[in-house]
């Protein structure tokens, strides 16, 4: 059975940072494009950020750029969000997933889905 599950959400003070991590039970762990999404109170879930199979080539939501960085670790199965320089919006349960195509923004193409971890950011 695939799980994926996250760690490392909390509550945080603007400006500061946190580190999601998603370990996953995945065989083929390398095989699969991992991304991330959130869900803030009240709205639907939203593309953050997704890695390629290697690591190598990443994109992320323009809401984040400059401040978030996905990676992964192919040989931990686990794949990290660094999050800096947070804001109040970003508060929300963060999600990640695993999928077969790069540069997939809708929550449809992905296949495998952790159970959320909180980030909360007060100001």
């Amino acid at each position: 059975q695939v799980q994926l599950v996250e760690s490392g959400g909390g509550l945080v003070q603007a400006g500061g940072s946190l580190r999601l991590s998603c370990a996953a039970s995945l065989r083929t762990f390398r095989a699969y494009v991992m991304g991330w999404f959130r869900q803030p109170p009240g709205k639907e879930r939203e593309f953050v950020a997704v890695i390629n199979m290697s690591g190598a080539l990443t994109y992320y939501a323009d809401s984040v750029k400059g401040r978030f960085t996905i990676s992964r670790d192919n040989a931990k199965n686990t794949v990290y969000l660094q999050m800096n320089n947070l804001k109040p919006e970003d508060t929300a349960v963060y999600y990640c997933a695993a999928g077969r195509r790069y540069g997939a923004t809708m929550t449809a193409d992905y296949d495998y889905w952790g159970q959320g971890t909180q980030v909360t950011v007060s100001s």
